[in-house]
């Protein structure tokens, strides 16, 4: 056996045993994004990537949004020709399952796209930078988290820029993504408030992982291993367990397929 295959064989071993480990910590954690869950015991994992620090020291400001040609406002996937796949996350519940999601990800070298809720922030300021020192994107999911699809102008231009606002005030930056909220697919009104608000491209995904329905981590990692490719976008959430004892598995099928999880930047870079 090649050692690079004994080195996947290893690290697919490893998250095995951590996703059984996290399906047991968690056992009573949330089954609501807005309920706060058990305490997730602590993992050991690769020191996340230095923040960019000013000469003074103080933090950079986070990444803005990118623009990227030919590309249509409203994006679900990326290149079909590149092994490369970005798992991205609803940015709201328990701060410590969130944490947990995070660390397995570090575990395993893979950096993911947090899309997180305006009250989120406020409620826990300390997230915004948590997930940007770990090398992850940053972005916007509205303020309230609430059925953006049906709102007017007004209400729905208000929701995209108070989290905005929140987001500039944590991290000197809007972020770098738009999604929005309660809905796949944001509306010609809403994708044109996004440009308005600065964000050239709202995010969609093609691949639902149903987490929050809370089906058990095996059925989690059926539903996203069933239909990912290169290029999907995958829609998951923190504040669940399924989704915490799911990744290690599902890193590990990404690893059999040698499928690689960026961030969404890097993913259309």
């Amino acid at each position: 056996m090649k050692a690079s295959d004994t080195a996947v064989h290893r690290r697919s071993a490893l998250r095995a045993g951590a996703g059984a480990a996290l399906a047991a910590a968690l056992t009573a954690g949330c089954a609501d994004q807005d309920t706060a869950g058990t305490e997730a015991r602590p993992l050991t994992h690769a020191a996340p990537r230095k923040p960019a620090t000013t000469a003074a020291g103080a933090h950079a400001p986070a990444p803005a949004p990118h623009r990227f040609p030919g590309q249509p406002v409203q994006i679900d996937h990326g290149p079909r020709d590149r092994a490369r796949v970005a798992l991205t996350f609803h940015g709201q519940g328990d701060p410590a399952i969130a944490r947990t999601v995070l660390a397995e990800a570090e575990r395993a070298r893979v950096q993911v796209t947090v899309l997180a809720v305006g009250s989120w922030l406020d409620e826990h300021p300390g997230m915004a930078r948590r997930i940007l020192d770990g090398g992850h994107d940053l972005g916007n999911h509205t303020q309230r988290h609430i059925d953006i699809s049906t709102m007017g102008e007004a209400q729905a231009y208000a929701e995209i820029t108070a989290c905005a606002q929140r987001l500039r005030r944590l991290t000197g930056s809007i972020g770098t993504w738009f999604r929005p909220s309660r809905t796949r697919f944001a509306t010609p009104l809403v994708q044109r408030l996004a440009v308005r608000a600065g964000y050239p491209h709202v995010l969609s995904y093609d691949v639902d992982s149903l987490d929050f329905t809370s089906p058990g981590a095996a059925a989690v990692t059926r539903k996203v291993a069933g239909e990912i490719r290169n290029g999907s976008v995958v829609s998951m959430h923190f504040g669940y367990a399924d989704t915490v004892a799911a990744l290690p598995l599902l890193l590990t099928e990404l690893d059999r397929r040698q499928l690689r999880a960026v961030t969404t930047t890097e993913l259309l870079t």
